[in-house]
């Protein structure tokens, strides 16, 4: 395993005032980190099955990214601001200084908030939960370290972002 090195997230959560789910990771991969946004790895499965649950073809750039997120009525960021960190490796996780995300719950419409995987989850629960009052909703990683999970498993799963109605009725 890599060394432990501190990390500081180095870019802004994605929402707007129509936002009415909140997707929360744990922290940037380091391709993530290389490429200056959410999951950047091209082996995640994130942006796949967003565009899945949504209609929509898999966005390639930071710009498609941001777009299906927010024509989709979804807000996007992560639990951790900064930490101590091996590599990639939620595991390794350490000296969590957590996200504050009462910024994206008053500026937007967030009903409901999702956790992307365990990790995610359990760090919201430690640091947020009492601080935002509200529970968090987990679903299935979608790293490829979550390989018991099938891209239709992980799909169908996620297709619960789907019940609240928070995508608009016509998709492009």
């Amino acid at each position: 395993m890599a060394e432990r090195t501190h990390q500081v997230h180095l870019y802004e959560p994605v929402y707007d005032a129509r936002s009415k789910i909140l997707i929360l990771g744990t922290f940037p991969s380091v391709k993530s980190r290389e490429n200056g946004f959410f999951y950047g790895h091209p082996q995640n499965r994130f942006w796949k099955v967003l565009a899945a649950v949504t209609g929509r073809t898999v966005p390639r750039t930071v710009s498609e990214k941001k777009e299906l997120l927010l024509e989709s009525r979804i807000a996007l960021w992560d639990v951790i601001a900064s930490c101590d960190i091996a590599g990639s490796s939620d595991a390794s996780i350490t000296n969590v200084v957590p996200s504050d995300i009462s910024r994206i719950l008053s500026e937007s419409a967030v009903e409901r908030i999702y956790a992307n995987g365990s990790t995610a989850k359990r760090l919201y629960d430690t640091y947020q939960k009492k601080q935002c009052g509200r529970d968090i909703i987990l679903l299935p990683s979608t790293s490829p370290a979550n390989a018991s999970w099938t891209f239709e498993r992980l799909a169908g799963r996620w297709g619960q972002l789907l019940d609240l109605g928070s995508l608009p009725a016509e998709r492009s």
